[in-house]
């Protein structure tokens, strides 16, 4: 009979804990980098369904890399496709190391994971498919270390 109530105190806590994780995520997928070895004619592509253009988004990029990736940033190019056919190119920079040389982002051992806010409260203005396509944009043609790239839309 003792242990029915340390139970019961239990079964709310495990609640607080799954709503306090529960985010406003609309959107997130990952791709593996095969091999951990990133070429620069090897694109990620994402598509994303977009039916409420009223509503306002946060775009976020996912890079997981290990401590032997040779540079302190990542350069990528990220094309967006939108439902109409346009196509917008950004060049995006990633910070994955201090100044000091100190891996960024959390993890342990040998792997990093970072999540960088790319773009706050924008909103899409066509419903429709949107196609999300990142290519490395260093200047080596392999580009050893990186595991995934991924890409996170909360609203």
């Amino acid at each position: 009979m003792r242990g029915i109530p340390r139970a019961l105190l239990l079964i709310p806590a495990i609640i607080l804990v799954l709503l306090a994780c529960n985010t406003n995520r609309f959107f997130r997928e990952t791709h593996r980098i095969p091999e951990g070895e990133w070429n620069t004619y090897e694109k990620v592509a994402f598509l994303v369904n977009i039916t409420d253009t009223s509503k306002r988004y946060s775009l976020y990029i996912h890079i997981r890399n290990d401590v032997n990736y040779p540079f302190a940033n990542i350069f990528m190019f990220l094309d967006t496709r939108f439902p109409d056919g346009r196509i917008a190119r950004d060049t995006v920079e990633c910070q994955l190391a201090g100044y000091d040389g100190r891996w960024l982002g959390t993890g342990s051992g040998s792997i990093r994971y970072n999540r960088f806010l790319f773009q706050k409260t924008v909103f899409f203005r066509q419903k429709g498919n949107y196609t999300f396509t990142f290519e490395q944009a260093m200047r080596t043609s392999k580009l050893n270390g990186i595991r995934d790239v991924g890409l996170e839309i909360e609203l």
